[in-house]
């Protein structure tokens, strides 16, 4: 009968925080770096590079040329920008959405086999797309579901409050510090509300790919996994969110500055390699530092030492929980 190792007590894992996590992402990804290059270059570089000319290609000043690249882009719709741009919108959040899945599908299975250390393959990795892509797709349609309401809730405090000031004074000067402040109000609000539910959502992805649960059951799954230890995924939301939001609103203020003969500088080509480069590496690394922090969840909550003994029994495995210089052992006994 199989003797199976009993949980190991938090006090006997490594120390577990931001740099811990972030470290063995980087540890991974070093270890099968021609791996990981292929599936940015093919998933998540589309995407950066999406963000990066995006705001060239609806910015007025590029749209003004008839000869520039953007405007022949827009043209083959419709020669006016602002009934052009819904249809554009709709292009591009399609065009984002379906990359940004098969980025994560593949990434978080190649990121689980290096975890494990087992082959990390290119066509396994593909092939991850397609058994996860429409439960992804239905985990990303229940989060709206939880979503919306909630924007429908803060929109409707909007509207009355407006009406109620019209009932009041019958006209809203909506320049007044009063409707700024609760404006200002509201969008806080909203974006705490966010942020709380991306730190309990943070593993949804991978447990849809690691675990095949999908929908409600995955939100919960995270929700389950981060209890105890949101602190972590709290600093990889910021950090991420801060470093893209940086670079994209900065390559946004350059791209609305810029003229339209700025497609055909130099200056513009080096700034779109250079933010779409930046923009790859964030989310490479993001996408693998929530793999990692998903095992960790695991094993603090007692469930990956039972994993390892369920799936290799009497072989001794090497799991990465420290720097790599000195792995831990897991070895299961048979009595």
């Amino acid at each position: 009968m199989a003797a199976y190792p009993s949980p190991p007590p938090p006090s006997a894992l490594p120390a577990l925080n931001f740099v811990t996590v972030i470290s063995e992402a980087r540890r991974i990804i070093n270890a099968h770096s021609r791996h990981f290059l292929a599936l940015s270059v093919l998933f998540l570089l589309p995407v950066s590079f999406s963000f990066a000319v995006y705001p060239a290609l609806t910015s007025p000043n590029s749209a003004t040329d008839p000869n520039t690249a953007a405007q022949s882009f827009l043209r083959l719709h419709q020669s006016d920008t602002k009934t052009v741009s819904p249809v554009l919108l709709i292009y591009y959040t399609a065009f984002v959405f379906l990359f940004s899945l098969s980025a994560t599908s593949s990434i978080t299975h190649s990121t689980i086999q290096g975890f494990y250390g087992r082959p990390v393959r290119f066509l396994p990795a593909i092939k991850s797309i397609f058994t996860s892509f429409f439960t992804l797709c239905a985990t990303a349609f229940c989060t709206q579901l939880i979503i919306a309401p909630i924007i429908a809730i803060l929109g409707l405090l909007i509207f009355l409050a407006i009406r109620s000031v019209e009932l009041v004074h019958r006209q809203v000067d909506y320049s007044s510090p009063y409707f700024l402040g609760f404006f200002a109000l509201i969008v806080l609000v909203f974006w705490l509300i966010m942020l709380h539910l991306q730190v309990q959502w943070a593993l949804v992805n991978v447990t849809v790919v690691a675990e095949s649960v999908w929908g409600f059951q995955a939100l919960k799954r995270s929700s389950y996994l981060v209890k105890g230890m949101k602190k972590i995924p709290l600093s990889l939301v910021l950090l991420s969110g801060l470093l893209l939001g940086t670079l994209i609103t900065a390559n946004s203020v350059m791209s609305n500055f810029s003229s339209s003969s700025e497609w055909k500088t130099w200056a513009f080509v080096i700034q779109i390699v250079l933010v779409t480069s930046s923009i790859t590496i964030i989310m490479l690394l993001s996408l693998a530092a929530n793999v990692v922090l998903y095992m960790y969840c695991k094993a603090i909550h007692g469930e990956l030492a039972m994993e390892i003994a369920q799936e290799f029994a009497r072989d001794y495995v090497s799991l990465p929980f420290d720097n790599g210089k000195v792995p831990h052992v897991v070895t299961v006994a048979y009595t």
